[in-house]
């Protein structure tokens, strides 16, 4: 009887350690958790679900059928068909750019990265977000872009089409770090939401906050436009954690802290 308790034990110990050193794996533009120390809390956005801490990491695109690596801790990011889209753009000098707009587009671009690289640790999110439009979704996140047949960046945005004026809301509290008008993005927003979480807003009709604003859940930052490269009106909306633009889908569903898990 004693052998039989002592090789339970045995098989229990080696079955925690087994699943303490499980690999992880997770698709590309979502969010992992993993068990957080507290010396991780200046770090990483970390999180208490279910009385536990834990820091959590996104799982960039460019990094299907690959690996990365957390404090020597390994996740492996799955291979994922998104599908395709194709929309056809009229105005071809918004598709093949001169010079000139290639130039705008380019100095815009180191604009809105440096306002990517500033973010605050003083703004905690809440991470429950909700929906910024009322509309219908016309391009998921991870999809294969062709512009008048042209192949193009994946698309690691999520487009909602609603009618041109549509309110748009913060989907959660933050500070207004980047109001501009863009080439590519049309009128446009970057609201800080802490911690590395940002988003952004891409071609709206007209922008109702300022640089420097803090604003709250749900409150109307402006509404939806055409302005930019666009085919029609729709929110663009897109979702960075630590520079990694991950699927806004995924952060706006019901319980998502557990989904984690």
């Amino acid at each position: 009887m004693k052998n039989k308790l002592k090789n339970f034990g045995l098989c229990y110990i080696f079955l925690i350690s087994f699943f303490n050193n499980a690999e992880k794996f997770g698709d590309p533009g979502e969010i992992i958790a993993i068990k957080a120390s507290s010396d991780d809390i200046d770090k990483y956005l970390t999180v208490e679900i279910n009385e536990s801490l834990y820091k959590l990491i996104p799982l960039p695109f460019e990094k299907q059928n690959k690996s990365i690596y957390v404090n020597d801790e390994k996740i492996n990011i799955n291979q994922k068909d998104f599908g395709e889209s194709r929309i056809t753009i009229k105005n071809n000098s918004m598709v093949n750019l001169s010079k000139e707009d290639s130039d705008r587009a380019f100095k815009e671009s180191k604009i809105i990265q440096k306002a990517l690289n500033n973010y605050s640790k003083f703004l905690v999110p809440d991470l429950n977000f909700i929906s910024p439009v009322e509309g219908v979704i016309s391009s998921r996140y991870g999809k294969k872009r062709y512009i008048n047949n042209q192949p193009r960046s994946p698309h690691l945005s999520l487009d909602i089409a609603a009618a041109e004026g549509t309110k748009i809301i913060s989907p959660s509290k933050g500070e207004v770090i980047l109001v501009g008008d863009f080439f590519y993005s049309g009128n446009f927003i970057v609201i800080d939401h802490g911690f590395g979480l940002i988003s952004t807003y891409s071609h709206l009709s007209s922008v109702l906050v300022k640089e420097n604003e803090f604003i709250k859940k749900g409150q109307k930052i402006g509404e939806v436009g055409s302005t930019g490269r666009v085919t029609g009106p729709h929110l663009h909306w897109t979702v960075y954690l630590n520079k990694v633009r991950i699927n806004p889908e995924s952060i706006i569903q019901e319980n998502f802290l557990e989904s984690l898990l």
